[in-house]
C-alpha cells in the first residue's frame, strides 16, 4: 500500500498540472460489437449523461447530442451543411490525421454536436469526426444519418440502457434493431493513469475542504450562555451550523478548481445519521459532526472523503462508534487486492462492527450501507463492494464503513483507493481524530 498526499501537500490541484491528456480506449466497445454481431453503437444524451461524457470527453451542452461508433468507415458527411466549420474531415484540430488513436480494431467514431459547440467539440472529442449538419433534427435522427453515411443501413445497433426512449425509437424507425449493452459501464471500471491522476487531484481538493472544516471545529467553543451546553457551538462570533460550515468547505473547493456539485454532506447529531444530509442544523457540543465531501473536477471526475468529529465529546456512544469504524476501515483495507471478491471487503468491515456491538445489514440503525462503491465520472459507479465479482487492478473505490443511530448521531470514515495487484494505493490521505485539531497549514478562513 502506498499513501497519497497529505492535507498540506502543495501543487497538482484540479486546476493545474502537466499530466497525460484524457482519452477513451474504444477497444472494449469494438470487441462488444464483434461479439454481438452489431453494426454500430449509439449513445444519446447531454452533459449530465456520464456514459456520454466518458465516451466523448465533451463537457457540454445541456441539450441532447449523439456519439456514434461503427466498424464501417463509409463516407464522412462533415462540411456539407451550413452548420459545419468547414475543416478537413480527415484532419484533427492540430493538423494530424484524426482518429489514429481511436479507430481501434477498425472502429470509427463520430460526435453529432450542436453547431454552437463545434470548436469545443473538436478540441475535446478524441474520435474521428465532429458532425454539425442537420441541426434541426433530433439527436437520434442525426445518429441514424451518421450511421447511414458510414454505409450502415440496417442491422443491430447497440445502445446504453440509459438512452432516451425517443432516440431509440428514431433509430428503430430508421431500420435498425436496437439492443442494449452494459459494455460502457464495464469499460469505465478500469481507470487509466490519466484518469487516476484526475481522481487524485480532485481528492486532494476534497481533503483540503475537510481540513478547513476541522480547523473551524477545533476553534469552535461551547456557548457559555446555553442551558446545559445544549445550544450550538460558537465560532468567529456566531453560532456554528452545518450550513455555515458547508459554505466554508465549498469556498475551499472552489479555490482549488472543483465544484461541490451539491455533494458537501454535513450532518450533526441526529442529522449525522442521515447519509446525505445537506440541510441546516445546529452543531452542538458532544455531538458527532459528519463531513462527506465529494466534489467534481473540471474533467468530470469526483473525489470522495469523509471524516467525523465532535466538539467537546463526553466519551460515550460517539467514542465507541468512532473506534469501531476505525477498526472496520482497517479490516476492510486489509482485504483489498486484485482478484479478491468485492463482497469479502464488505463482510470483513461488517464483522468488525458486529464484534464491537453494532448492528449490521440494518435499514435504520447500525451499519446500513455497503462498505464502498466505484468512483469515476460518476460519484457512484461499479464496482460495488457488496457484489460478489472480483476486484481488478485499476478499480477506484471508496472504503467507507459507518454506524448510525438517529438517537445518538453518525460516524463514517471514508477514503478513496485504487486497487492494485497486491493491495491498494490511497488517492489522498488525511489524519483521523474524533476531537478536531489545529493542523499545520490548515487555518480556518475568518469572515469579517
Amino acid at each position: 500500500m502506498r499513501a497519497g498526499d497529505g492535507p498540506d501537500a502543495r501543487g497538482g490541484d484540479a486546476d493545474g498540472g502537466d499530466d497525460d491528456a484524457l482519452g477513451t480506449d474504444y477497444a472494449s466497445l469494438a470487441t462488444e460489437l464483434a461479439e454481438r454481431d452489431a453494426v454500430g453503437f449509439v449513445a444519446v444524451g447531454d452533459r449530465f449523461d456520464d456514459d456520454l461524457r466518458w465516451l466523448t470527453r465533451f463537457s457540454g451542452p445541456d441539450r441532447n447530442y449523439a456519439f456514434v461508433a461503427t466498424d464501417a468507415p463509409g463516407s464522412d458527411s462533415h462540411g456539407d451543411d451550413a452548420g459545419d466549420s468547414g475543416d478537413d474531415p480527415d484532419e484533427s484540430p492540430d493538423g494530424d490525421a484524426a482518429g489514429d488513436d481511436t479507430a481501434t480494431d477498425d472502429l470509427h467514431t463520430a460526435l453529432c454536436a450542436p453547431a454552437l459547440f463545434d470548436e469545443q467539440a473538436r478540441r475535446e472529442f478524441p474520435g474521428e469526426a465532429v458532425l454539425t449538419d442537420r441541426q434541426g433534427d433530433h439527436a437520434g435522427v442525426r445518429a441514424a444519418a451518421a450511421l447511414s453515411a458510414r454505409g450502415v443501413d440496417g442491422g443491430t445497433v447497440l445502445v446504453p440502457q440509459s438512452i432516451p426512449h425517443d432516440a431509440a425509437v428514431y433509430l428503430s424507425d430508421a431500420g435498425y434493431e436496437v439492443a442494449s449493452t452494459d459494455a460502457i459501464a464495464r469499460a469505465r471500471r478500469t481507470k487509466t493513469d490519466a484518469e487516476i491522476d484526475r481522481l487524485r487531484r480532485v481528492q486532494r481538493a476534497a481533503i483540503r475542504g475537510v481540513a478547513r472544516a476541522e480547523a473551524i471545529l477545533a476553534e469552535a467553543t461551547p456557548d457559555p450562555d446555553a442551558d446545559d451546553g445544549a445550544g450550538a457551538v460558537r465560532w468567529n462570533g456566531g453560532a456554528l451550523s452545518t450550513e455555515r460550515l458547508r459554505r466554508q468547505v465549498n469556498e475551499v473547493l472552489a479555490a482549488h478548481g472543483v465544484r461541490d456539485a451539491g455533494n458537501t454532506v454535513i450532518g450533526a447529531g441526529a442529522t449525522a445519521a442521515d447519509l446525505h444530509y445537506t440541510g441546516t442544523d445546529a452543531i452542538r457540543p458532544g455531538e458527532t459532526v459528519l463531513l462527506d465531501v465529494s466534489p467534481r473536477g473540471p474533467d468530470g471526475y469526483y473525489g470522495d472523503v469523509t471524516r467525523t468529529f465532535a466538539v467537546d465529546p463526553d466519551g460515550g456512544w460517539e467514542r465507541r462508534a468512532y473506534l469501531a469504524v476505525e477498526r472496520a476501515r482497517e479490516a476492510a483495507l486489509a482485504e483489498v487486492a486484485a482478484g479478491v471478491p468485492a463482497s469479502t471487503v464488505h463482510e470483513e468491515a461488517a464483522a468488525e462492527l458486529a464484534a464491537h456491538g453494532f448492528r449490521v445489514d440494518s435499514d435504520a440503525v447500525g451499519f446500513t450501507h455497503s462498505t464502498g462503491h466505484g468512483v469515476g465520472v460518476s460519484l457512484h459507479e461499479g464496482p460495488s463492494l457488496s457484489a460478489d465479482e472480483p476486484l481488478a487492478a485499476g478499480d477506484v473505490v471508496t472504503i467507507e464503513p459507518g454506524v448510525y443511530d438517529p438517537g445518538e448521531g453518525g460516524v463514517r470514515l471514508e477514503d478513496l483507493i485504487v486497487v492494485a495487484d497486491d493491495g491498494y494505493d490511497l488517492l489522498g490521505e488525511y489524519p483521523f481524530s474524533l476531537v478536531p485539531r489545529r493542523r499545520e497549514g490548515s487555518q480556518p478562513h475568518r469572515q469579517p
